[in-house]
């Protein structure tokens, strides 16, 4: 159903594409109507978020979540009672077989990213730096490496180039030898 002004005269139409005719009223026939609509939106918080009172201005963080035209604001740890949803942190870690020099690991990788930083001693049992502070790469034996990273998708990424790039400076080791 749309309106058409047709040679100055408003007519709707009312077609469906049927097998029926065609209806078309003319302006006058049409009654007036308005339609309202609140923009304005609401959402409670609860459990844990609505502990606390909050004042004017005051910012929330936490799940919006829509159910049945109602909004509500709840807190990460509050997504279990709610959901059948869980939340964990996943650390990973890979041993990757490297007998070369753990100096030049970390000067070629010094060369492909920005941040290359060591670690103190105290931090790690031996030999170690941080890449984009999110990978550790410790220096295990001579011919182990392990890379420790905690699972979101920029460490994952990380993590993957910086697999890639051992794999080549092994092969380019291994392809001069």
């Amino acid at each position: 159903m749309f309106m058409a002004d047709i040679a100055g005269v408003r007519v709707l139409y009312t077609g469906d594409y049927s097998r029926e005719e065609d209806c078309h009223l003319c302006a006058a026939e049409i009654p007036q109507f308005s339609l309202y609509f609140n923009y304005e939106k609401m959402a409670k918080t609860i459990r844990r978020l609505a502990e606390k009172t909050l004042e004017v201005g005051e910012s929330v963080s936490g799940f919006l979540v829509k159910k049945a035209f109602t909004c509500q604001i709840m807190a990460l740890d509050d997504l279990h009672v709610f959901s059948q949803l869980s939340t964990e942190n996943i650390s990973q870690r890979i041993t990757i077989a490297y007998s070369g020099a753990f100096g030049v690991l970390k000067h070629r990788l010094k060369q492909i990213f920005e941040s290359v930083e060591s670690l103190p001693d105290e931090e790690s049992e031996g030999p170690a730096f941080r890449v984009h502070e999110r990978l550790t790469v410790k220096y295990e034996s001579e011919k182990h490496i392990s890379l420790h990273w905690r699972s979101d998708p920029i460490s994952d990424m990380v993590s993957d180039s910086v697999i890639i790039s051992i794999l080549l400076i092994l092969i380019l080791i291994t392809s001069y030898c």
